[in-house]
């Protein structure tokens, strides 16, 4: 079934706002290399800048979807989206790494609540019966920033400096707020517009007492996948930019360059889950987006063997397919977890992917201190295919159970 002009109206918007989000944090990695001369520091050592806004950006996520449940979702994000555009201004302007890291745990923490509130509203939009398709074309939107903004940030990086770039995504934050701020307040009226329905019971207990059981309850293989999938997809593609700076001497551009076909192949892996959700179902979704993770990490197992880097497009391409068809897959499932409380739900998947990137950057330079690049890819290969087959027997029991 289509979307109508005014569910896509707000499923583009709040894409753009995912877009946003996702580009302030990842257009980062090319820019490291750069961060790390200027502030004279360790490339290594400047991947915590990564970590910084991740952390924040992932744990914070369930309070937001919590507020926006609770004071409506579009309230809450014109304050974070207003938010994540002070705090990357601040980022510009930051002269030393400290202060660069406390920037960037304000704009995460500003930020964290954009993909989950997004996220619980387009389902309050679009109905159940169109959620899975709508979230995956508004994943595909806000992750096509990610791999876009590295191409771009790359550029800006190279022909300005990294302080430009942060303004520059500043300037695309304050966009998002104006586009966000024309949009009317019924998206959840008329989702919940039912006259002869009763009314949901209000949630009872203390917010992490809620959390927990909805993180732990029936469908906690949901969310264990989720946080298996931020520690490889996205503690994979945090590296790449110094990788094949390190590995192939590319410049902030040339690798940006090349992360870009993540994005593009986002905004594909959006446009088909639906199809391919219908065809083989949710779970058949993520077996197709783990096993193009590992062609992934097969790829840049590739360019450290050869230094060539060809290969790298494949793997930025098969990473971002791959993790567009895992996430929103996770999100739409985990709305069923409490219809009461999908802002919750949705915030909980959030804390597991964007946490787990954040650990999975920090573990990640740990490994490349200790064996090199192919230890980090071996480790990431190991895991994923340990989420394949644990977590897909997980995901099959709760089909069962369902």
């Amino acid at each position: 079934m289509d979307l109508t002009p005014e569910q896509k109206r707000f499923v583009y918007t709040l894409g753009f706002c995912g877009l946003v989000s996702a580009a302030d944090n990842w257009f980062v990695s090319p820019a490291l290399p750069a961060i790390a001369n200027a502030l004279g520091v360790a490339a290594s050592v400047a991947t915590i800048v990564l970590t910084a806004y991740l952390v924040p950006y992932g744990l914070l996520q369930p309070v937001c979807g919590t507020l926006g449940d609770r004071f409506g979702r579009l309230r809450v994000l014109h304050v974070i989206v207003a938010g994540l555009a002070l705090g990357t201004f601040l980022c510009a302007v930051a002269p030393t790494l400290p202060l660069l890291v406390a920037a960037r745990v304000v704009t995460g923490c500003f930020a964290a609540g954009i993909i989950a509130v997004s996220q619980a509203l387009v389902g309050d939009v679009v109905g159940p019966e169109r959620r899975g398709a709508a979230v995956g074309i508004l994943m595909g939107i806000t992750f096509t920033g990610q791999g876009l903004s590295s191409g771009l940030g790359g550029i800006i990086t190279d022909l300005m400096s990294w302080r430009a770039a942060f303004a520059c995504f500043g300037v695309l934050a304050v966009v998002a707020l104006a586009l966000l701020l024309r949009l009317p307040e019924t998206g959840e009226k008329d989702a919940h517009d039912e006259k002869d329905a009763p009314p949901a019971p209000a949630p009872t207990g203390s917010f992490f007492s809620r959390a927990a059981r909805i993180f732990f309850g029936g469908h906690r293989a949901v969310y264990l996948v989720a946080c298996s999938t931020g520690l490889v997809f996205l503690g994979v593609y945090g590296f790449m930019g110094t990788f094949l700076a390190e590995r192939c001497g590319l410049g902030s551009t040339q690798a940006g360059l090349i992360m870009m076909l993540y994005g593009v192949m986002c905004l594909v892996g959006g446009t088909v889950s639906g199809r391919i959700g219908a065809a083989r179902g949710p779970r058949g979704v993520i077996y197709v987006g783990e096993a193009s993770g590992l062609v992934a990490i097969a790829a840049l197992l590739a360019v450290s063997v050869t230094g060539s880097w060809a290969p790298a497009l494949l793997a930025a391409g098969a990473l971002g397919f791959g993790y567009i068809l895992t996430q929103p897959t996770l999100v739409s499932l985990s709305m069923d977890a409490d219809p009461a409380q999908t802002g919750l739900c949705t915030g909980l998947i959030g804390l597991g992917v964007f946490a787990g990137g954040g650990v999975g950057s920090a573990l990640g330079g740990q490994l490349v201190a200790a064996g090199g690049y192919p230890m980090l890819w071996a480790a990431a290969a190991a895991l994923l295919a340990v989420q394949l087959v644990a977590g897909g027997r997980a995901l099959a029991a709760l089909e069962r159970a369902r």
